[in-house]
């Protein structure tokens, strides 16, 4: 299974050792984790033991820009039995947010599924407070469905969400 994907600004691929000090700086922020199921990680070790779980896993990419191969975010597009389609995710380092960076890895890693996996179903969810995600989600197809909850994975928080759907035929 190929797992690097090329868009006109991104590499998408695995994540490797080397990018731990690019992923600190996004995981590390808690402005960018404001509305994500992770806690903000205190240190580099926290992140080369992340991307140690990560790196072997199929729907897990990082996003490297193709300019100057800096790592900017990460991504997934993972299965989820109980509602049997694949969940999409991504996380952005705020320096990079607002110039479509998002929606491109976004968009990519859909089609990446679609073509590799034959995925036709997929869902997307985004607190409520988080606007920005919402407009990526949109912006990928998906359509509202309901309004639910997501909480962090520590049990700290539970935040209101939008959750949505895309089918692709």
């Amino acid at each position: 299974m190929t797992r690097i994907i090329y868009t006109d600004r991104l590499i998408l691929r695995p994540l490797e050792e080397k990018d731990a000090e690019d992923v600190f700086e996004w995981v590390g922020d808690p402005i960018v984790n404001r509305y994500m199921p992770y806690s903000v990680y205190k240190d580099i070790e926290q992140v080369r033991k992340w991307i140690e779980q990560a790196k072997n896993k199929d729907y897990e990419f990082c996003f490297e820009l193709k300019e100057t191969g800096k790592v900017i975010g990460a991504g997934s597009v993972k299965p989820d039995t109980e509602l049997n389609a694949y969940e999409l995710g991504y996380n952005l380092n705020r320096a990079f947010w607002n110039h479509g960076y998002a929606t491109e890895a976004a968009k990519a890693m859909i089609k990446w599924a679609y073509e590799t996996l034959g995925v036709r179903d997929f869902i997307a969810r985004h607190a409520n407070a988080n606007t920005a995600s919402g407009n990526v989600i949109r912006k990928c197809g998906f359509q509202f469905e309901k309004y639910g909850q997501y909480g962090r994975f520590d049990g700290s928080e539970v935040f209101e969400a939008s959750c949505y759907r895309l089918h692709l035929d």
